[in-house]
């Protein structure tokens, strides 16, 4: 991790937060909060995460907190013998900090191996929510989404703090489209679930109960289990991949981009390799339909999990994330490279522009001399670059940065 001045771009430090030679890795930016910068270290291959926090003004290491519950402690009895220095819960992304809480909200990646049955137990925290004290890492609350997860149903996208009117109150949520196609929403202030419904197809589980907060599995799930091969909705990329989404406090809608594949999934015998991919399962690639869009741009209700209206993506769905506006637009880009904006109470198409690269990032708004713009960035990549069809060949994967002012 860097330090600079802001001011002149001088060096002011420094310091070494992880080693990739021992399977760990860093793909998130810094997070500032009540004087505390951290950052979010990745456990994927064969490797636990964690959460580092650091002094801004001394490069001093404060604090270590691990995504996996430590043996011994609260949790650590969710992962069976040593599986827990293994065990993943990767801090892919960058979390979110809720001042007036003086919370920070840190979503954590899959559990290693993949093949569960390696793992059995709740592997506490593997996809869950933390929420921790930026001056300490003290936990206070956390959520877990899919626990004893084969699928890859990462929860590294802590999703949107906002306000909902709930049984005629006002609550301060948490809401999330999780990658294992349900859409929660959590009271911030606890990790009280408030509501659960499927967004999206889902055959891994019947339900989340509400009582418990599990995931009641399904038959397709059981025979997995029992080593049958079985396709899977969501898929090993997620109802909704790691792109941030967006809400519109007037619509009372979330806006997000959704994927409608399955995947073939069996289970195979774990081989852990230092340094390598961990997974301990008969890794095939995903399957697209041939009558059916491959996914959507969705309006959903987040009490419900119903969308309002869906935008259909011709050939490859969208990896890019959503802005809402306050008036009443949603931006958002494709893998082809089209940014558009479309009205967020119907999902008509208002505006469109090619930029010539794909799109994978989040567009963002700001405002100078009184005058609102958008941005967004162009330049390819995701999984769409490895995988994508003959139009993905064809789209160039130059890098550039777009502006564009809001008449």
């Amino acid at each position: 991790m860097i330090a600079y001045d802001a001011k002149t771009g001088k060096q002011l430090w420094k310091s070494k937060a992880v080693d990739y030679k021992e399977g760990h890795a860093m793909t998130g930016a810094p997070l500032v909060a009540n004087d505390v910068v951290m950052t979010g270290i990745a456990g994927e291959y064969g490797r636990r995460g964690f959460i580092d926090g650091w002094d801004p003004e001394t490069n001093k290491q404060l604090w270590r907190r691990y995504t996996i519950a430590a043996q011994g402690g609260k949790g650590g009895d969710t992962w069976p013998g040593d599986t827990a220095m293994k065990g993943g819960a990767s801090a892919w992304l960058t979390g979110a900090y809720e001042p007036d809480l003086d919370l920070v909200y840190w979503g954590t990646g899959n559990g290693g191996p993949w093949n569960a049955e390696a793992r059995k137990g709740d592997n506490l925290y593997v996809e869950s929510v933390l929420a921790f004290r930026p001056k300490t890492g003290e936990l206070v609350w956390h959520y877990q989404f899919s626990p004893n997860d084969p699928f890859d149903y990462d929860a590294t996208e802590v999703g949107m703090l906002i306000g909902m009117d709930i049984g005629g109150a006002k609550r301060k949520v948490l809401a999330q489209a999780n990658r294992n196609g349900f859409f929660y929403v959590l009271d911030r202030t606890n990790g009280k679930l408030l509501a659960t419904n499927p967004c999206m197809k889902v055959k891994w589980a019947d339900k989340i109960d509400m009582a418990t907060g599990l995931p009641v599995e399904s038959e397709v799930f059981k025979r997995i289990r029992a080593g049958g091969d079985e396709e899977v909705f969501p898929p090993v990329l997620g109802g909704k991949n790691w792109q941030p989404m967006s809400c519109n406090p007037t619509t009372k809608l979330a806006y997000a981009n959704t994927l409608n594949i399955s995947w073939p999934y069996q289970l195979a015998k774990p081989e852990y390799k230092k340094g390598e991919w961990d997974l301990g399962i008969n890794f095939r690639s995903v399957t697209l339909p041939k009558n059916e869009p491959h996914g959507y741009l969705s309006a959903i209700n987040p009490m419900t999990g119903k969308s309002k209206w869906q935008m259909a993506w011709p050939g490859q769905p969208s990896m890019a994330g959503t802005l809402s506006t306050g008036r009443g637009l949603v931006f958002t880009g494709a893998s082809t490279g089209e940014v558009i904006a479309v009205d967020a109470d119907t999902g008509k198409k208002l505006w469109q522009f090619q930029t010539g690269a794909g799109i994978i990032g989040l567009p963002v708004t700001w405002e100078r001399n009184g005058k609102q713009y958008v941005s967004i960035v162009s330049g390819g990549g995701g999984v769409w670059a490895l995988i994508g069809d003959e139009r993905m060949a064809q789209t160039p994967a130059s890098g550039s940065l777009w502006t564009f002012a809001i008449q």
